[in-house]
């Protein structure tokens, strides 16, 4: 029997949609969307994010995290990427789910605090300090 750490490395190494269709559906809850690294997000390949880079990876992951397609998530769809008072204070509507656009205001937020000297660009250092920004762009 495959392990679980095995079968979750072998989905990131060659993608989700490969495994799912080798298997005749959808994967199960314990797959994870591959992690997205700093160059490829990096997208004009600055050596910097600005704020619709990070949007743009941001509502990529949205998507892939939203395995019932119904354009929300719920905590157990973000898979503890953000805490249950965080969630709360982006569930704008207080419906339980975050619209993709409370969770790009979200994203947008925490960029605006990860970037300490303001220059509307996130350097590599400043985007590894913000682990909350980046559980929820990678």
């Amino acid at each position: 029997m495959i392990s679980r750490r095995t079968a979750t490395t072998y989905v990131a190494l060659v993608g989700p949609a490969a495994i799912g269709s080798l298997l005749g559906g959808t994967l199960g809850v314990w797959a994870r969307p591959a992690r997205t690294s700093f160059a490829a997000i990096d997208s004009d390949h600055d050596g910097t994010l600005d704020l619709t880079e990070v949007k743009k990876a941001a509502a990529g992951l949205f998507d892939a995290l939203d395995s019932n397609h119904d354009g929300t998530l719920t905590r157990s769809e973000l898979r503890h990427r953000m805490s249950a008072r965080a969630f709360a204070a982006a569930d704008t509507d207080k419906d339980g789910t975050l619209s993709k656009e409370e969770y790009l205001a979200l994203v947008e937020q925490l960029f605006k605090a990860a970037d300490v000297d303001h220059d509307g660009r996130l350097s590599p250092a400043e985007f590894r300090l913000a682990i909350t920004l980046r559980r929820l762009v990678q």
